[in-house]
């Protein structure tokens, strides 16, 4: 077992995860549930204003101390499933104000048919999975367009909404139908064993079997549905925090590129209309959602260079 120990992220990296006009915790804020059914959601909001709060693209990636306002070696999780239950909660990514909702097909709402989860779920905001991007190690399959995702393994049961600092430990490299679907592990940081797991090895160390666990979960979900089961890249091996970390950083690159615009512009060489169709959604609704709030993004126009011909139309 490893001593206790904080990677420090790259200095470059930590000011991108850091942005102005962000929530660096749930210090100042509350979730509102409101509807039933297909129409049931959980907003964030401010607490002191009511402002909707975006779970995906207003908190910061990196937490930051809710007391001295400075960042932590943590970084913020948003959960979106609570672990022993089985509704499929996610964030609604072309909504505005992304609350979490109960996912939908073909207006039914989704259960886990397996049975209950055994983690709590949920995903890092201000990341996306770029579906026009194929990452080397992914077996030639592309970002499933969502935020990444997150397995939270520390005894807390978290509630839908809610978001927790968390260590980051690894991941595991998911291909779910012909996309590139990342498994972040993590753990609470308050959780009692978060002391003694710093990197995937003390995960195998101190929770024996937790890891294979998880991987046949993700393995054998969906055949309840009548799906094969999913498959894994890299040998099927979880791979370690600084493995983990390359990731993270990569999608949070490409969270930026898709609420800059600059995603939106690049799509005019892609070829694959289905794909165009996908992040057009996404783009515009956020660029939408952000609304008065832009020159709280700087990333959102700082040296986009857009002009009228550029700018996405609503």
């Amino acid at each position: 077992m490893s001593k206790e120990q904080f990677m420090p992220l790259n200095d470059s990296i930590q000011r991108k995860m850091i942005r102005k006009g962000s929530h660096g915790s749930d210090s100042d804020l509350d979730l509102s549930e409101h509807g039933s059914g297909l129409e049931y959601r959980v907003q964030a909001v401010e607490e002191n204003t009511g402002k909707k709060i975006s779970l995906w693209h207003d908190i910061s990636l990196v937490h930051m101390d809710p007391a001295t306002k400075k960042e932590t070696p943590y970084l913020n999780f948003v959960c979106e499933i609570p672990k022993f239950t089985r509704k499929k909660y996610e964030i609604a990514t072309d909504e505005e104000g992304n609350p979490i909702k109960q996912d939908e097909k073909k207006g039914l709402l989704r259960e886990f048919k397996k049975g209950d989860i055994f983690f709590n779920y949920g995903c890092f905001p201000q990341t996306w999975e770029d579906p026009t991007f194929i990452h080397p190690d992914a077996d030639g399959t592309r970002g499933d367009n969502d935020p990444l995702d997150v397995c939270e393994i520390g005894a807390r049961i978290i509630a839908p909404g809610s978001i927790r600092p968390v260590k980051v430990l690894g991941i595991l490299c998911m291909i779910d139908e012909g996309e590139c679907d990342w498994k972040v592990v993590v753990i609470d940081a308050e959780d009692k064993w978060a002391p003694f797991l710093n990197d995937i090895d003390d995960v195998n160390e101190q929770m024996p079997g937790m890891l294979g666990a998880i991987r046949e979960w993700y393995r054998t979900y969906k055949i309840p549905d009548g799906k094969p089961p999913n498959v894994f890249a890299l040998d099927e091996q979880f791979m370690d925090k600084k493995y983990a970390q390359e990731v993270i950083d990569e999608c949070h690159h490409f969270w930026e590129q898709l609420i800059s615009g600059e995603k939106h512009r690049q799509l005019e060489s892609l070829d694959d209309a289905n794909v165009k169709g996908l992040v057009r959604k996404l783009s515009t609704n956020t660029l939408f959602a952000l609304g008065d709030d832009l020159d709280e993004h700087p990333e959102t126009h700082q040296g986009s260079g857009w002009d009228d011909e550029d700018a996405p139309s609503f």
